[in-house]
């Protein structure tokens, strides 16, 4: 590879990490790293006991078995034909509670202060309007007035003032 080949390929390289969109995917997966610890600690430390109260906190251990006695032995069946749908009910149950914490706890919350941010950005912004709107009313009104005080002469705009 030649020195030529090696620096647009370096350069490349560095435009690709420099890009916006890169650092943010990078940013969002280190928060969703740290945020998914919060998730296992809210669903380990509050949810799973109150599902254990109506059942059993390892749902992997339920199953059906479809032939012969079935042996489950660290998540594999060893003997047997078995269908593991407390692993599925647990899969199925982490990910509803983790969309629900998600949900609540970021997206909602969020929604919410965009929300009344937008509508306070609205009201100042109706509000520099309506200012607006009043200030060329009153000069509107002056320009008729001096119009009125000339004699209704449309002097002001031509230029050519009467004697």
């Amino acid at each position: 590879m030649s020195q030529e080949n090696r620096t647009s390929l370096l350069e490349g390289f560095k435009a690709f990490l420099m890009r916006g969109n890169v650092v943010d995917l990078a940013v969002a997966v280190v928060i969703g790293a740290a945020f998914t610890n919060i998730v296992n600690t809210i669903v380990k430390g509050v949810i799973s006991p109150i599902v254990g109260a109506f059942g059993t906190q390892n749902l992997e251990s339920y199953q059906f078995c479809l032939k012969g006695p079935c042996s489950v032995r660290g998540g594999e069946v060893t003997d047997g034909v078995a269908i593991l749908w407390g692993s599925v009910l647990s899969a199925t149950l982490s990910f509803l509670i983790t969309a629900a914490v998600v949900y609540f706890l970021m997206v909602l919350p969020m929604a919410k202060y965009l929300a009344r941010k937008a509508a306070r950005e609205k009201e100042l912004h109706g509000a520099q309007d309506a200012v607006d709107v009043t200030e060329l009313d009153v000069l509107k009104d002056i320009r008729e007035l001096l119009v009125a005080q000339r004699g209704g002469e449309t002097a002001g705009r031509s230029g050519v003032h009467a004697p």
